[in-house]
This record gives structure tokens, sequence and C-alpha cells, in this order.
């Protein structure tokens, strides 16, 4: 495996994927949250586009038969099934949708930077953690970059160091 003195440049690039995103993924989740506030809170709507109700419009979701106010915060909804009675395009499942797959990228990201870096695990298990908890994708970006920027830095001097201390080679051109 080579060590990270011989991937500056992956290094760099996989500092600037990490942080977009990150970036992303908590805007998404931010997104996601708004959307499960508004869909299991008592206004009981989700957000969808392009339907009978024109442009955007929020429509109603109906809680099944038998389903109490609690079942919906309750593991599992206690059987209690949601029907979408909105037309169109639902936004909110998209929302749902699209975080799920920009997290899997968020992951990657991280464990890339992660393993470039040959950080400890607990690094790993922050940034996968900011995927997951809002907002904090936003506050563990910030030290993860001030730190593999510090990493990068201190790498770079070591290679410069390295090739400073390297002896030039020999000439093989024929002496006249």
């Amino acid at each position: 495996m080579p060590r990270p003195i011989e991937q500056l440049p992956q290094i760099r690039t996989a500092i600037t994927f990490y942080r977009v995103m990150s970036w992303v993924t908590g805007i998404f989740l931010l997104l996601l949250v708004a959307e499960m506030v508004l869909k299991y809170s008592p206004t009981h709507v989700e957000v969808f586009a392009f339907g009978a109700s024109g442009p955007l419009a929020l429509e109603a979701v109906a809680p099944g038969a038998g389903c109490q106010w609690y079942s919906l915060f309750v593991p599992g909804g206690m059987g209690c099934e949601i029907t979408s009675l909105g037309e169109g395009v639902n936004i909110s499942l998209g929302i749902l949708i699209v975080h799920g797959w920009i997290y899997v990228i968020y992951l990657f990201a991280s464990f890339r930077l992660w393993s470039l870096l040959r950080w400890p695990f607990k690094r790993l298990f922050a940034m996968a953690l900011g995927g997951v908890v809002p907002f904090l994708s936003f506050f563990v970006e910030r030290p993860m970059h001030r730190i593999a920027l510090a990493d990068l830095a201190r790498l770079e001097a070591e290679r410069a160091a390295r090739s400073a201390a390297a002896p030039a080679p020999a000439s093989t051109a024929p002496e006249a």
C-alpha cells in the first residue's frame, strides 16, 4: 500500500471531495428533517410538485385506520400506515431517497480521506455520524478539514525535506 507521502495529489482531491460532500449531505439531512416534521407532526402534509394543486404544494397524508396520535413516533409505527393523498411528483419521497444515496457517497468520501491520511478509527466514526445527526456534518467538517490540511502541509514539508536531502543523480553524458 502506498504511503501517504506518495499520494499527495489524491489527498488534495480527497479533502475537497469530503468538504463538498459534507455540506451537500448536511443540507439534504436538514431538508429530510423538515420533511419528516411536516409528515409526522399533527400537520400530516408532504410536498408535491406539478400536481393538480400547482407547481409546488403541501398535500395531506392520511394515517390509516386504528392509528393513534402516538403510533407514528413508536419504532415500527405499531402497524400504522400512512397514505399520501397528493398528486404529482412526491418531493418528500425524493428528498428521502436522494439523501440516502448522498449519504453513501459521503461515507465513501469520509472513508477515502480517512484511509489516505491513515487517521484513527474515531475520526471516521465522527465523520460518519455527521451524515445522520442534523447539523453535525457542518460542525465535524471544519475540524476534519483543518486537520487534513495540517497533515497535508506536514507531508509536503517532509517530501520537500527528503528531496533536498537526496543526492543528485550522476550525469551519464560522456566528458569531452
